[in-house]
């Protein structure tokens, strides 16, 4: 079966997978476009997509020779599902691998944002630093405070698990169904609450229902001295709306690993001192990138054999 991947793997992966298939490895950074999608869709048996790549509606109106997107990565925004069924193309992705390390970078974005790490660094480099002064840089103590917790799936758990038990946080949480095992003592709440904690982190998958779930007015709910942290996807936040609230000080700061139009990052959100900018790192660990691409190719191995993929969706 031909097989294409359609970014670039860990060496491990890649000759794990080569082993196995008649891949096409493509190492270009950039995702396929959606003609480009389209064209592997009518020239591949699998394909091995990842974030951005243009699996919508669109790509898939014309002939498709493919049976299995086995996506590389827990968010699949980028696929269009009921496209996909519709065509007869099976869809996985890659759960359970990316938890921890996304959950740490939540830890991290945590403490960066409230203790204003990545402002310190830029004034340090700057030579603008003068010594040690009792009110310089003054941010949020983070231990004891209460984490909101917007999403209480397997990462939501592992940021309530890290807080409770590693900062002393008091963790609430807004779930749309109910949560009975949230692994840590946590409170489900309703949204305005978990909005109203000191500092709140968005877990929630990339659906039409959160699109735009952060929005003026939901930032109008958190306090003036919150931070919010987003790990999940870009587009769960209204952008334009948490750069009013940032240049305003409605709230006090916040931590963004992923962004709206990814990987385009606005200018005045750059110029903003408030805010922690990482390049999407929740899951850039050799270790972790290696358990991703052997839980696709597990999924790719099991349709190949007629059997269930272990992550479909």
């Amino acid at each position: 079966m031909r097989l294409l991947v359609t970014r670039r793997q860990t060496e491990a992966v890649e000759a794990a997978i080569a082993a196995e298939f008649d891949a096409r490895f493509r190492h270009d950074e950039g995702p396929l476009t959606e003609a480009e999608a389209s064209a592997a869709l009518a020239e591949f048996d699998l394909i091995l997509p990842t974030l951005g790549d243009s699996f919508g509606a669109g790509a898939f109106s014309g002939p498709v020779r493919a049976k299995m997107l086995a996506n590389f990565g827990v968010g699949y925004n980028h696929i269009d599902i009921a496209a996909a069924r519709a065509a007869g193309v099976t869809v996985s992705n890659t759960p359970g691998a990316v938890t921890d390390a996304t959950a740490d970078i939540a830890m991290t974005l945590i403490l960066m944002s409230a203790r204003r790490a990545g402002e310190g660094e830029r004034m340090l480099r700057a030579g603008r630093w003068t010594g040690w002064q009792p009110t310089q840089m003054l941010g949020l103590h983070v231990t004891g405070k209460r984490l909101g917790i917007i999403g209480m799936g397997r990462i939501g758990k592992a940021i309530a698990k890290r807080a409770h038990f590693g900062f002393g946080m008091e963790i609430v949480f807004f779930n749309r169904s109910m949560v009975s095992d949230p692994v840590s003592p946590a409170r489900q709440v309703a949204l305005p609450e978990a909005l109203g904690a000191d500092i709140v982190v968005l877990a929630v998958p990339a659906t039409a229902e959160t699109h735009h779930m952060i929005d003026a007015a939901a930032l109008a709910q958190m306090q003036p001295h919150a931070h919010l942290i987003n790990i999940a996807r870009g587009d769960i936040v209204k952008e334009s709306d948490l750069i009013a609230a940032l240049q305003a000080r409605r709230i006090a700061g916040a931590g963004l690993d992923v962004y709206e139009f990814e990987p385009k990052v606005p200018e005045a959100l750059i110029a903003l001192e408030n805010v922690t900018l990482l390049p999407h790192l929740g899951t850039a660990a050799e270790e972790v990138r290696s358990a991703m691409g052997f839980m696709a190719l597990d999924n790719l191995r099991a349709f190949r054999d007629g059997t269930p993929p272990p992550n479909a969706l």
